[in-house]
C-alpha cells in the first residue's frame, strides 16, 4: 500500500471510486458529494499551497483517496477533510487510519489548527474510523459547505 498525492492520470479513476462508494451508502444524490463539478478534475481542484489530495495505491492500482482543503467558518485556521472514500476492499486493513493521518499532518504543514468533517450515519464504518483518529462529534455543522443532507458533523484539534 503506498499513500502519495494525486496525479492527472488519476482524476477519472477517483471519480469512479468517489460515485460507487457514494452509490453503496445511498449517498448518490443531491446535499452529498455526488453533485460536486470537480469529481473527474480533482487534480485542479486541490492545486494550491492551502490543500491537497492523496490517493491510496495498493498493487499499482488506486483503492481511494481523501483531501483537505480550507473551510471558513467561526474557527480560525480550519481544512475541511473531502472526499475520502475508499473501495470495500481497502477497508478494515488500517489503509484508512494511514490515509487521515497522512492528511492531518499535511494539515499542520499547511498550519490548520483544526480539521472538519461531515458524513452521513450510513457510512458506520468511516464514522467510527473518524473517531478512532480523534474527530468528536458535533451537535450541528460548521459553517455551510454545501453538502446539506449530512448528518454528522466532526471536528479534530491538529
Amino acid at each position: 500500500m503506498r499513500i502519495r498525492e494525486i496525479r492527472v492520470a488519476d482524476d477519472l479513476k477517483i471519480g469512479e471510486i468517489i460515485r460507487q462508494v457514494l452509490i453503496e451508502y445511498g449517498a448518490n444524490k443531491p446535499g452529498f458529494a455526488w453533485q460536486d463539478p470537480e469529481l473527474d478534475t480533482m487534480t485542479n481542484a486541490y492545486q494550491g499551497h492551502d490543500r491537497c489530495y492523496l490517493v491510496l495505491e495498493h498493487n499499482g492500482q488506486l483503492m481511494g483517496g481523501g483531501g483537505i482543503g480550507p473551510f471558513n467558518c467561526h474557527l480560525s485556521h480550519t481544512c475541511e477533510l473531502q472526499k475520502m472514500y475508499l473501495l470495500p476492499q481497502a477497508r478494515g486493513r488500517g489503509y484508512g487510519q494511514k490515509l487521515i493521518l497522512r492528511l492531518c499532518d499535511a494539515a499542520i504543514a499547511r498550519r490548520y489548527a483544526h480539521c472538519y468533517l461531515e458524513s452521513t450515519s450510513s457510512m458506520v464504518e468511516a464514522l467510527s474510523l473518524y473517531q478512532k483518529v480523534g474527530f468528536k462529534a458535533l451537535e450541528e455543522p460548521l459553517g455551510s459547505s454545501g453538502h446539506n443532507a449530512c448528518d454528522h458533523w466532526l471536528l479534530r484539534s491538529l
